[in-house]
């Protein structure tokens, strides 16, 4: 099966080995630290392989937010900023940005990168499930769920962390700007609702039903891409080509069963008119997603063109157009509208929403007395920004391949997760 899902680069991070001597003035606060170092590698280690286990990933991200509570909120049960909070210097990367870091001295920084960094994971375990040869019901189940939980992991960086940074970068296209976090939201709800219509289309169901799912669809996709325009960025032109590839198709798909369920009712003129808006928008992916192929940008370039469910859709609609426009020639003598039939507006069945993240709570080492082990005094300078390399490159993370069957799917919708 050719490769239908564009991924981004995961953020790659400097190594930090909180290192706070002087500070730390018990072995427990000291043992907190040696977790902390501990727990980031390994969680930083296992994102590398999107073929790793959901559950062992979420273990270990809940292990290192956990210890990290302390450092971004007081352990002194007054609910305020931890004076720990900038004791810290964490250096990320940005997904679209190449491997220029920008660097903060803020744990709240640290903890945002790293949920990021972990929804953008479960977006790759889902590719990497959905690529298998013939996945099984459990595992298109495990596809939508993992694309609601990374949706649920960005809006929850919009809405409940990202206002409460000191510090925001000035330059376009971060993965703090809240434009960036809306396109890769939308993005998974989107891909999440794909399951639901290739389950659809598989198990034939009402057209109505399958239209007006694409239709959201569709008009997801163009959220995703409206929020990379409003970034202001031309490294999001790659992705955004990609993004516009996918609103078209399933606009294509939309008014093609649009058609068909209009040519249920003996709408035949409308049905052809609904046909011939899905040739249009079929056309005009054809043409985007060769823009998208030569288009720089981040990013592994996707093969979606290659794939049946692309090129299956074409020949079904026009051949479903020359049923029409025959059967309206001999039997119904309708006219065509000059305007096309609009698509019914939300779909009753499929919308998918994202899975709400749950901070985890604060690991159980942190308790008053160890906090208060941490002499603030000592606390070194915050570095200088040039002193310290702000904007220092950091080694791309070496990432395994999501792999992708070379097998067709023989489904009638052209899709192996179905």
């Amino acid at each position: 099966m050719a490769e239908w899902f564009h991924r981004n680069p995961l953020k790659s991070t400097s190594y930090v080995t909180f290192e706070l001597r002087g500070v730390a003035t018990t072995g427990a606060a000291q043992r907190i630290c040696g977790e902390l170092r501990q727990a980031r590698n390994q969680l930083i280690e296992l994102l590398s392989n999107p073929g790793n286990q959901t559950t062992v990933v979420t273990s270990a991200l809940d292990a290192y937010l956990g210890l990290l509570f302390g450092f971004v909120i007081s352990a002194d049960e007054n609910g305020k900023d931890s004076k720990l909070r900038h004791a810290v210097q964490f250096r990320w990367s940005n997904t679209l940005l190449g491997n220029a870091s920008l660097t903060q001295c803020d744990a709240l920084y640290d903890q945002i990168c790293v949920i990021f960094n972990v929804g953008l994971w479960f977006s790759k375990h889902a590719a990497a499930v959905a690529g298998k040869d013939e996945p099984k019901m459990e595992e298109a189940l495990e596809v939508h769920k993992c694309l609601r939980i990374a949706a649920g992991m960005f809006m929850y960086i919009k809405k409940n962390l990202l206002g409460r940074l000191k510090e925001q970068p000035q330059q376009k296209a971060t993965d703090l700007d809240s434009n960036i976090l809306v396109a890769y939201q939308q993005q998974c709800l989107a891909e999440a609702q794909e399951v639901t219509i290739a389950r659809a289309i598989e198990l034939k169901h009402n057209s109505s039903i399958v239209s007006a799912l694409a239709h959201e669809t569709a008009k997801l996709y163009t959220e995703a891409d409206a929020a990379l325009t409003a970034a202001g960025d031309r490294v999001c032109l790659k992705w955004q080509k990609y993004l516009q590839f996918k609103s078209e198709i399933y606009y294509a798909y939309a008014y093609s069963y649009h058609g068909d369920s209009l040519l249920a009712q003996d709408k035949c003129g409308d049905a052809i008119k609904c046909l011939k808006e899905s040739q249009a928008h079929y056309e005009k992916a054809t043409q985007i997603i060769k823009e998208y192929s030569s288009a720089k940008g981040a990013g592994k370039t996707a093969k979606p063109q290659e794939h049946l469910f692309f090129r299956r859709l074409g020949p079904i609609v026009q051949r479903t157009l020359d049923k029409c426009v025959h059967e309206n020639g001999i039997i119904y003598h309708q006219k065509i509208p000059p305007v096309t039939p609009e698509l019914e507006q939300g779909a009753a069945y499929g919308i998918a929403s994202p899975e709400e993240f749950q901070m985890p709570s604060s690991n159980s080492a942190w308790t008053v007395d160890t906090y208060k082990a941490f002499d603030e005094k000592k606390l070194p300078q915050k570095p200088d920004k040039a002193a310290a390399g702000e904007n220092a490159e950091v080694p791309p993370v070496k990432e395994k391949e999501i792999p992708n069957s070379s097998k067709q799917p023989a489904t009638s919708s052209g899709c192996v997760i179905s």
